[in-house]
């Protein structure tokens, strides 16, 4: 695919001939793997073994590994291994659990799955993960003992403060559930995302960084005994057949997809790698394009851009690149109008959601989060992105500006 031309590195770009770059294209990565998927395709359908077995206990092995776990569990989904981890925790019907308004709809809908209650904290407007001041007040707001679990995102592939965070749930006397479903490979420290908590979920999703080719996820633990209760939770309570000593559900990984992921995983350090070096990338090119200030957390007329930051302590693996823009959505469909696809991730935040208009919150009870949902955007952002593209991007991008 050419360039597209411009007046200059930045200036105006013209799309004619130009195809449609979109914000995510799972097809380059599928032409550089396309021999092994076939492959483990065929391994799988010469065995005719589907549910469970080899393939799936050989995943779970590698990513345990991987992890640097004791165990991991896979289950059918990222939204599955979220309910999953809080069931083995025995979060009951009436309990309170705390996590963030600013994150995909399940990190919230699998606590009333459980029967529980959401309770919100804000975010931090710099990295947009949950704030821990602001989780520390309101766990002295709902009092000592009400809320039983917490569940911090790490967003965007980067972790939220989990030496911080995990000192707060310590000092509650609560378990930590780690949801990870966005930061396979990231880490906080020296420790992988997953290997914080006292559980961790993370989804499989075609468009995560390791992604299946359908639905899929898994949940971590270096607790034996709730690895044992997880096995059981998956596959209807039940170690033997047809004895079932929990209530359980039906949720297990297909040997197709563990077989995938198997090929996907030795890759993920290289691609995760990339997706670094593209971040750099759009910074440097956001920055040169006069886009972009330095210490700016929100976006102003002099520099209309302000990127998610990154935290020194954080391996990012940049899942999504994530802007705040000035007048967001004129930006965003002057991005696609010259054929540039982007994503809003996330236009409401959960407490304003129609879905949990019975736990009572209102706008402006999270204004960190409510002023992120207004602002982020985020840009094409794949392994095979090539320079040229993100040239485009930005050009177009500093002509909306202009």
């Amino acid at each position: 695919m050419p360039a597209p031309t411009s007046t200059s590195q930045f200036g105006s770009a013209t799309i004619q001939g130009v195809a449609p770059l979109p914000a995510f294209n799972l097809t380059r990565q599928y032409q550089s793997i396309r021999n092994e998927v076939r492959e483990a395709i065929d391994r799988v359908l010469t065995t005719q073994h589907f549910i469970g077995g080899s393939e799936v206990e050989s995943f779970e092995t590698e990513v345990a590994k991987y992890l640097g776990v004791a165990a991991c569990i896979a289950c059918a989904s990222g939204t599955d291994a979220l309910w999953l981890g809080l069931q083995a925790l025995e979060i009951r019907p009436g309990d309170s659990v705390l996590t963030t308004p600013f994150s995909f709809f399940a990190s919230a809908s699998s606590i009333t799955r459980r029967g529980a209650t959401p309770v919100f904290a804000d975010i931090d407007p710099a990295t947009l993960n949950l704030r821990p001041d602001s989780v520390e007040a309101a766990i002295k707001r709902d009092g000592k003992g009400k809320i039983k679990a917490v569940v911090p995102v790490h967003l965007f592939g980067q972790c939220a403060d989990m030496d911080t965070l995990l000192g707060l749930s310590n000092e509650a006397g609560v378990p930590l559930l780690e949801d990870a479903a966005q930061a396979f490979g990231a880490k906080w420290g020296a420790k992988m995302a997953g290997s914080w908590g006292t559980a961790a979920a993370f989804s499989f999703y075609p468009t995560k960084n390791l992604g299946a080719y359908g639905d899929g996820g898994c949940v971590t633990t270096d607790n034996p005994e709730m690895a044992a209760h997880l096995r059981r939770l998956r596959n209807h309570g039940s170690r033997e057949r047809y004895y079932h000593e929990d209530i359980g559900w039906n949720s297990r990984l297909d040997a197709l997809q563990a077989a995938l992921l198997r090929v996907k995983l030795p890759h993920l350090d290289d691609w995760n790698g990339q997706r670094r070096y593209l971040a750099q990338r759009y910074d440097s090119l956001l920055h040169q394009a006069g886009l972009t200030e330095a210490g700016k957390l929100t976006p102003n007329d002099a520099a209309p851009i302000a990127p998610i930051r990154a935290r020194a302590e954080a391996f990012h693996i940049f899942h999504q690149y994530v802007v705040r823009g000035l007048r967001r959505d004129d930006l965003r469909s002057s991005l696609a109008q010259q054929g540039i696809g982007t994503e809003i991730y996330y236009p409401l935040p959960l407490h304003l959601q129609q879905a949990f208009a019975n736990l009572g919150y209102g706008r402006g009870d999270f204004p960190e989060a409510e002023r992120a949902a207004a602002e982020v955007l985020a840009l094409p952002m794949f392994p095979e992105l090539r320079e040229d593209e993100q040239q485009r991007v930005v050009a177009a991008i500093a002509d909306f500006y202009s």
